[in-house]
């Protein structure tokens, strides 16, 4: 297991991590890295010395490191990767009801449920990167740019303020989508490229994805400024994919290009900038559930 040290609003102790996982019978080794360049070396001799059970206590951010690394080794079988939702966001858990409390969590750790899910893969510049929840190009990867600058005592509100922050000054841009199916071009605020349902401490932004289905949810949103406020309660609530300012449509690979440039995020991170292609990889990792 690997505790990120820098996950949540206020960062929990290997004792308590140790203590939850003592209560359930959960035996391991619980790592805390300086770095996530340390946390990669730690999960990739773990594999090689024939690990296939890998957990993070941390948030989507750390899901998100382990699925990089333990995918980019090419192991012979699917790893099995647990998660303790110690940090600010745990969205991916969200989409399976799964317990937000350390100990209730835990205890999903001792059975031997799994469920085997699809990722996605990003590629541009910065070369290619996995993402296991939801990424995004165009205003709502500026808000994620900019959260992690504000105070974590501030935990999920974060992200809406850094929205509210970033939202007045942030360019919409000319959007052209083209997928195995369609292309696509509209000015646009946004689009969301989502592999499960939640995001941003648990907005409901894509109810109608599932992490089995082969393909990604895929939102254009081409709201005025001075609409968006408007729309953010209905994403909150995942009614907004009725309101005329989003365009929905599914894709298992898809090519973006924006002009001018936009930001990236994947899983909460920061990742690059347009152009950006993506694909869907079936059925990559086993979900401790």
């Amino acid at each position: 297991m690997i505790l990120n040290p820098a996950a949540g609003a206020r960062p929990t102790t290997v004792d308590r991590v140790v203590a939850a996982l003592d209560a359930v019978s959960v035996n391991g080794d619980v790592h805390v890295p300086s770095s996530p360049d340390e946390a990669a070396e730690i999960i990739t001799r773990s594999a090689r010395d024939g690990r296939s059970r890998f957990a993070v206590a941390g948030g989507d951010g750390t899901a998100n490191l382990a699925a990089n690394v333990l995918l980019g080794l090419g192991l012979d079988m699917q790893p099995t990767l647990g998660i303790l939702p110690v940090g600010t966001g745990c969205d991916l858990l969200k989409t399976f009801g799964l317990p937000m409390g350390l100990r209730e969590a835990a205890a999903h750790l001792a059975t031997d449920d799994t469920y085997l899910i699809d990722v996605a893969t990003l590629e541009g510049a910065w070369g290619l990167r996995y993402f296991l929840n939801v990424a995004q190009v165009g205003a709502g990867a500026a808000a994620a740019e900019t959260a992690p600058k504000l105070s974590r005592r501030l935990g999920s509100v974060r992200y809406p303020l850094a929205f509210g922050v970033r939202l007045p000054r942030f360019p919409k841009a000319h959007v052209r989508i083209e997928t195995e199916r369609r292309t696509y071009e509209s000015e646009a605020l946004a689009v969301i490229m989502a592999n499960a349902q939640f995001f941003a401490g648990g907005w409901n932004v894509a109810p109608k994805a599932t992490l089995v289905d082969g393909v990604l949810d895929i939102q254009v949103i081409n709201a005025k400024k001075i609409q968006a406020p408007a729309i953010v309660p209905k994403v909150i609530r995942g009614t907004h994919l009725t309101d005329p300012s989003v365009r929905r449509f599914s894709a298992a690979e898809f090519h973006i290009e924006t002009e001018p440039v936009w930001p990236l995020e994947a899983d909460g991170d920061l990742i690059g900038n347009t152009s950006v292609s993506g694909r869907v990889v079936p059925a990559a990792i086993r979900l401790k559930i």
